[in-house]
């Protein structure tokens, strides 16, 4: 077994974690965290305000569908066809509600959140944002945070509980899991919860969420309580079973033009994966 300095060992195990996780998730992973800030944003709805609040009305909580979605990469206002989303939304009188899961911009900038926000009005139902890793960059929360607002907030309706994390920095900190738990205790309905930073990946890969002590307790949290855990950031789609719980991690809007859409008939949830 070949020995090697330190510096050359350290040197070697930060050139594969930069393998690993890409370039741009390798830059998110040695900057510093704001997460303290962002969730202290949690009554700031901006965005949500004059878009329906936090309280979504369905039209029959028995038979519904909504469609997610993930990893736009809005960059210098291309928007990479997210705009066709409206058609898809509009041929399918059933769909209540979009969720994108984050990285809907590539780099947090104002002119790309206001793209999305442009975008998601012409969907014409209430369209949930999510955070994630890009949307963090360069310390372009701030972006977020006075055009979009809060990045960890709850949905309710009739019979349906939504709930965002924000995941942008690959963890969710007590604070948040506190939160979700409370949250989750007297849920009534269907109850989906939304994240950027995927739970569970095939085979070895740091693209997720970096604290297992974290994930065992969100684990425990949605058992039995909780029809299905959404999120996105692997570009790859991934379908995993916990505590009577699906996680489904759905690929990029970006490239792919992948979503999924989700169906809800007489208490019995089903999916579908499309691609545009």
């Amino acid at each position: 077994m070949v020995k090697y300095p330190v510096k050359i060992t350290l040197y070697i195990l930060l050139l594969k974690l930069f393998c690993l996780t890409g370039c741009d998730d390798f830059q998110d992973f040695i900057t510093s965290t704001d997460l303290d800030k962002r969730l202290a944003e949690k009554d700031n709805f901006k965005y949500l305000d004059s878009r329906g609040g936090t309280t979504l009305s369905l039209k029959n909580e028995n038979d519904y569908s909504f469609i997610v979605l993930t990893d736009t990469h809005i960059e210098d206002g291309n928007a990479f066809g997210l705009e066709k989303i409206a058609d898809v939304i509009q041929n399918d009188k059933q769909i209540e509600f979009a969720v994108v899961l984050g990285d809907i911009s590539n780099n947090g900038a104002e002119r790309d959140i206001k793209k999305f926000i442009e975008i998601s009005d012409l969907f014409k139902v209430p369209c949930y944002p999510v955070i994630g890793n890009h949307d963090i960059f360069s310390n372009n929360w701030k972006n977020w945070r006075d055009l979009i607002g809060s990045t960890n907030y709850q949905i309710t309706g009739n019979g349906i509980n939504l709930l965002i994390l924000d995941s942008a920095n690959s963890f969710f900190g007590k604070q948040q899991l506190d939160w979700l738990e409370s949250k989750i205790k007297n849920s009534k309905g269907n109850t989906f919860v939304f994240t950027h930073c995927n739970f569970f990946v095939n085979g070895i890969n740091l693209q997720q969420s970096s604290n297992a002590k974290e994930r065992a307790r969100i684990i425990s949290i949605l058992q039995n309580k909780c029809n299905i855990a959404f999120s996105g950031h692997t570009h790859e789609r991934y379908i995993n079973s916990a505590g009577n719980v699906q996680y489904i991690t759905i690929e990029d809007y970006k490239d792919k033009k992948a979503y999924c859409i989700v169906t809800v008939k007489n208490s019995v949830v089903t999916y579908k994966f499309e691609k545009i």
